[in-house]
Parts: structure tokens; sequence; C-alpha cells
């Protein structure tokens, strides 16, 4: 195996990209570009594990590192087998060091697992993997806002949503119940290979009728941004709106957006000045790179403010401009 370097999407609901160096077993990965992770695992192990159906172990910290503060080491195990792990971790650090301000890598995870509506069309993109092998078909197939959402994400939406259907704890809740709903009382959830030309061929699935296999579906069958908002009645369109709008600092992180997207997205983002400034290091393109910089400012201020004066990272979405999946 190849010193390997890539990145995959974080997924269920999308909240950034993950770039991995990769040398059999032990991986360096970085959800931000500055700060990397290391861990080493004995791949043969975890593999007769597997076959046993015994419980896998974690993996094994190698260490943590960025240019600022260097390498710190994890534990380290007096063992023959740990040797051997330690190689293969020393070989992706000294690669690090080389490939660190290479990222962002590309995007390689082309398998993607999608809850199905009840037209069987792709809904919300839960799952993806690098390889065919990877896939998963034992995992839950439910849509999430995720919880960062629960806590930061707001919709004006809301408010004629709760004098229709009663009070809901967050406009997260609201939409996670949204979306699951539209997959119907007995969801299903399939696989996809998206093609260079972002066709799907279908795969295996989850709950899958059988004469959904093997099927294509064109590039414009699957969701812009992973989850479907084309048959969205107001306010439900304005809360997926206001919840694309929302995640604009992560999917200006994706590697496939032209200059007049990208722009928008920029100007969306400035709203979320603390999740800009994390990941500013791993967009691939910045059309308008003042944009970003007030919003980068902005999180330095905010940084050296006592954790009680720290305000939220959003803004009300009603001070956003929205309507962001009108062009490419």
């Amino acid at each position: 195996m190849q010193l390997e370097c890539y990145a995959q999407r974080l997924l269920n609901p999308f909240r950034g990209v993950m770039n991995i160096i990769a040398y059999q077993g032990a991986e360096a990965v970085t959800t931000d570009g500055v700060h990397w992770d290391i861990y080493v695992r004995d791949t043969e192990l975890v593999q007769d594990l597997a076959n046993s159906n015994r419980v896998q172990t974690s993996d094994i910290r190698y260490g943590s590192w960025s240019a600022e503060q260097g390498l710190k080491r994890g534990a380290l195990y007096p063992s023959d087998d740990f040797k051997i792990l330690e190689h293969r971790g020393a070989i992706v650090y000294e690669y690090l060091l080389k490939q660190h301000r290479q990222v962002p890598f590309p995007l390689t995870d082309s398998f993607e697992l999608w809850l199905l509506g009840g037209d069987h069309r792709p809904l919300a993109l839960l799952h993806s993997a690098v390889r065919e092998e990877d896939i998963e078909l034992d995992c839950h197939i439910d849509w999430r806002a995720g919880q960062e959402c629960r806590t930061k994400f707001h919709s004006a939406a809301m408010q004629a949503l709760e004098q229709n259907t009663g009070a809901f704890t967050s406009a997260a809740e609201y939409l996670t119940r949204l979306i699951n709903t539209r997959a119907g009382a007995a969801p299903q959830a399939q696989w996809f290979r998206r093609t260079s030309d972002k066709r799907g061929e279908g795969l295996e699935g989850i709950n899958l009728a059988p004469h959904l296999c093997g099927r294509r579906l064109a590039a414009d069958a699957f969701p812009r941004y992973f989850l479907r908002e084309d048959d969205s009645g107001a306010p439900h369109h304005q809360l997926i709106q206001d919840f694309l709008a929302w995640q604009a600092p992560w999917l200006l992180l994706l590697q496939h957006l032209n200059r007049t997207t990208r722009s928008r997205l920029e100007q969306l983002a400035r709203a979320r000045a603390l999740t800009v400034d994390k990941h500013y290091a791993l967009y691939p393109e910045i059309v308008d790179e003042d944009a970003l910089n007030v919003a980068r400012v902005e999180a330095a201020l905010r940084k050296n403010l006592p954790p009680a004066q720290e305000p939220d990272d959003t803004l009300p979405t009603y001070y956003i401009e929205l309507n962001i999946t009108r062009t490419n």
C-alpha cells in the first residue's frame, strides 16, 4: 500500500470535510487544515476481529501536530507489535511535514448512501465511502440536523410553523422530523456510485425495493447541497433555505462550486465568523477575500472575549441573503 492523500465529507448532517494522509492503517487527519491527529492500528488484527465477530479495538493515538506547536506524542507501548505501528505512524508523520500545505486534498468519497423520499428519489445524504468495500448496510437511515444545529440554528419560519403545529424545542428538531417524515413510515436508503459527471449508479440499499437496484439516475436527481428542497412549500421551503444558508461555511469546502455560487456562499458565511475562521485553510478557492477577512477579524475579536460574554456564532437568518441554490 502506498501513501494516500484524500478528503471525505463528514455527514448526517454535512458538517465539514476531513483531509486524510493514510499508510497501512496509520492516518493523519484534520478538519481545519491546521491541527492534525495521527492514529495507528493493526489492520490485520482488526480484520481478524471482524471475521470472528469480536469487538474491534480502537485506534491508538500516535500523536497530534500543528505547525505552531509541533508534535505532541501519544502514549508509548513497549511491545514488538507496537514497534511496527510506531514505524507506520512515523512514515505518515514525516509525509505530513511535507504535504500539510497541500490541503485541501481531492474529495474521493464517490459512494453515497441516500435516504429516499416516498417517490424513491434521493432526499437526504446520510453517509459516504471512498471504496466500495467500505459500504455499510447495517447503519441507521434516519437523517439528523446535528447537535450544533440544535443549539445554534434559528429560522424565522418557525414562528409560522409553531402556530400551525405547536411548539418544538428547536428549528433543528422540526427539520429533522420533517425530513424523516418525507421518507415515509418504512424508510428506504440506497447506495449510489457517483460518476465523474455526477450521475448515480444504484447499488445495494437498506429496506430497498428490489426493482430499484441497478437503476441509473441523472445528476439533477441528487440534491446539490445534500438535502432536497425543490418540493417544499412555504414555510417549509424557508426553513430548509435558512438551514442551507446556516451551513454556508461548510458548503464552501466543496470543490465543485462555480464562482457565482461560491461568492454568494461567502456572503452568507460571514454570519458564522467563528466557523469560517476554523475552516478557512481548507477552502479550495476564495472569490471575495475581503468578505471572509471581515469574518476572520470578527472571529479574532470574539476569541478574546471572556467566555461569559462570547456571543453566538450566528446572526438571525433574517439578516442573511437566501436562495443560494439558483446557480450551479
